[in-house]
């Protein structure tokens, strides 16, 4: 069995390609010793076999962050490479097959994204293109599978490569005298959609886009959800499966400790699929029935969002917003990801290179995202009271993401990288491949979901039957009544929240609680202790310490943020409460310009007096993590540049300043 390598820059086609050659049976693997993620599958050729492996993407095999010094190291498994290549970008992707040649490995270059060549107006003369660099060049389209059999028929045959060795210098020479020989420009005009293309990237239009686009999505995503439950889903389950659970009900006599277990509590003298809790009726119902409609809407959207190429440019827009909390653009893909299933979303934060990055991404996943599963229960019962309380739950969840967003950025030391992102041109997606991506995602939350939900419904009854409950409510009554303003029974609803939130959600609603309870039992729900599938990725990728200190900040921001919507509620109107989280949004912006300004002015707490300059002193306590022009200046050498005279607010923020840096400073020896 030979190990095949696909290999290129990022964005070129390699998963559609890989998809093609091994279907949707693959195997999703980190790399030894590091937590970079890369896809095996295996292709079917004659009677033999042959492994498939999706590297990486890389622009070099000089690396410069870890993924790419996997992609480097994976080359010496490797008995043939396949080099993808983006064709409508030649010149830039032929450096690395370049340094490929240079291996020794059999090559074979695959042109992607052949029918874009085409409909560009670009001309390349592929067999020239072949006989100079002695390889064979296939043009394929990753997306129909155009090609992919000529390329599977090159694997039979590798030829064996001696290429010297260049200097980057030599390479790039070597590259231009190709283009020029084998590709041509005809003129052609802009289509609508690389006017579109520029509309989206652009501040003053790409922001109205993505709040459209977003906004759209949520709309598609609720009333796909809502129309399959209400046309599809309840009428099979009350059709088919409802009888069948009464036979088995009379069959366990309609009472006992097994028939409450299986069956649940009789609502008024029948079972209620959502409330009666039991193995077969709310376990079964919950995750397929309530759960899955709105998680098939979620994933086909975000398929829809991803094939067109739209993703990488939400990532441009949200970049600035990002730094914000001490990340850069592309995290807006962990958390889009994390409102279909915060697990996915984690394991997504490892495109972010730095720990302090994906620590602080891990904590705003797992206190204000809410996958889609308990977006659904939100949506499901909030909206019974109203499109404002759904709204107000958004608006608290946001405000308690970004506050804490802000603070880790402000204490915890270190600073949010440069962004750089390859930009793909805007593409119709392709349904079949839309489809397929979407199978596999279902699959991978059936196979985590029921078989979870099922469990926690047996060990909730268990645990119910054996009073575990009742000793849990009276440890945690005090904070659970007197701060929260919930009844003390609710408690066992926070627990079954680290099983499944959204069972956890529809526990809740049992319970009689009032609109403001049950707005103030939504919200801590959402930022309590992350549900056991979470947590359990979060040990594997984050490690145990950094797993418990974001599990203690999760819990606090929970208590502190229950216990303030608690007690605007229980003294002020609902309306009023509106204006208090708009008031929060525009005190979070300004507190981060306060906190910028804290931290420029630190310098007031350096002892500018010693013969040592600013930057080694900043550099030997690592003074906020930064390394950056705000501490050049000495504070009492101000005015020396023109500036005006110290105001209140100077010395106010000097004040902070001193309280924040040894807040940070102790705070970082506790972090390491």
């Amino acid at each position: 069995m030979k190990t095949i390598l696909l290999m290129g820059n990022p964005n070129v086609g390699k998963s559609a390609i890989f998809s093609r050659m091994t279907g949707v049976s693959v195997i999703a693997s980190n790399y030894s010793g590091t937590t970079v993620e890369y896809t095996s599958g295996k292709l079917q050729k004659g009677e033999g076999e042959h492994k498939i492996i999706d590297v990486p993407g890389t622009y070099s095999l000089e690396p410069t962050c870890k993924a790419e010094e996997v992609a480097v190291r994976m080359i010496e498994a490797g008995d043939i490479i396949i080099n993808v290549i983006d064709a409508t970008n030649l010149e830039r992707n032929l450096y690395l097959t370049f340094e490929l040649m240079e291996r020794g490995t059999p090559l074979i270059v695959a042109l992607n994204m052949w029918d874009d060549v085409q409909h560009k107006g670009i001309f390349i003369d592929y067999r020239l293109f072949e006989n100079l660099v002695g390889v064979p060049v296939i043009p394929v389209v990753g997306v129909t599978g155009k090609g992919i059999n000529e390329l599977i028929s090159c694997l039979e045959e590798p030829v064996p490569l001696r290429f010297p060795s260049l200097t980057a210098e030599e390479r790039w020479k070597k590259i231009e005298e190709i283009i020029n020989k084998v590709q041509s420009l005809g003129g052609r005009k802009h289509t609508f959609l690389e006017k579109l293309e520029d509309l989206s990237v652009n501040p003053k239009t790409g922001i109205p886009i993505a709040i459209g686009a977003l906004s759209g999505s949520f709309i598609v995503v609720r009333a796909v959800g809502e129309g399959l439950i209400e046309y599809i889903f309840d009428p099979l389950f009350e059709t088919f499966y409802m009888p069948v659970l009464y036979k088995i009900s009379n069959i366990l006599g309609e009472t006992g400790v097994v028939h409450d277990i299986l069956m649940g509590k009789f609502m008024a003298g029948s079972i209620d699929f959502s409330q009666s809790f039991g193995l077969l009726s709310t376990g079964i119902y919950v995750p397929l029935a309530m759960v899955l409609p709105y998680v098939f809407a979620f994933y086909l959207v975000l398929s829809f969002l991803e094939d067109i190429g739209y993703l990488p440019r939400l990532a441009i827009l949200a970049d600035n917003a990002m730094h914000e909390i001490g990340l850069h653009g592309y995290s807006v893909i962990p958390f889009i990801l994390g409102f279909g299933c915060n697990v996915p979303g984690i394991l997504s934060t490892r495109v972010l290179e730095s720990e302090r990055e994906r620590f602080i991404a891990c904590t705003i996943l797992a206190i204000g995202i809410p996958c889609a599963a308990l977006q659904a229960m939100i949506i499901s019962f909030m909206g019974i009271l109203g499109l404002g309380y759904v709204l107000l739950v958004y608006m608290i969840l946001f405000s308690i993401s970004v506050m804490a967003g802000i603070m880790l950025n402000t204490i915890l030391p270190g600073e949010s990288p440069e962004f750089f992102a390859e930009m793909p041109p805007f593409r119709l997606p392709n349904l079949k491949v839309m489809l397929k991506k979407l199978w596999m995602r279902l699959k991978g939350f059936l196979r985590e979901a029921v078989p979870t939900v099922i469990i926690g419904v047996l060990v909730v009854n268990i645990l119910y039957i054996l009073g575990f409950f009742d000793i849990l409510a009276a440890i945690a009554a005090p904070v659970i009544s007197g701060i929260l303003g919930l009844p003390a029974a609710s408690a066992s609803a926070l627990l079954i929240g680290f099983l499944r939130k959204d069972m956890a959600m529809a526990l809740l609603t049992t319970m009689g609680l009032t609109a403001s309870q049950l707005l103030v039992g939504t919200v801590v729900l959402t930022v309590f202790f992350p549900c056991i599938a979470t947590f359990t990725v979060l040990l594997r990728e984050m490690g145990i310490k950094n797993t418990m200190k974001i599990t203690a900040i999760v819990m606090s921001f929970a208590i502190l943020a229950g216990g303030i919507v608690n007690l605007i509620l229980a003294n002020f109107t609902f309306k009023l409460l509106f204006i208090t989280g708009a008031t929060i949004v525009l005190g979070l912006y300004l507190f981060r310009k306060v906190a910028l300004k804290i931290k420029k002015n630190n310098l007031l707490l350096l002892p500018v007096e010693n013969n040592y300059s600013i930057h080694e002193h900043c550099n030997s306590i690592n003074c906020m993590g930064k390394r950056s022009s705000s501490f050049i200046v000495p504070s009492n050498s101000r005015n020396n540049f023109g500036r005006k005279k110290s105001s209140f607010a100077d010395h106010f923020s000097s004040f902070a300043g001193h309280f924040l840096w040894h807040l940070k400073h102790g705070f970082c020896q506790i972090v390491n």
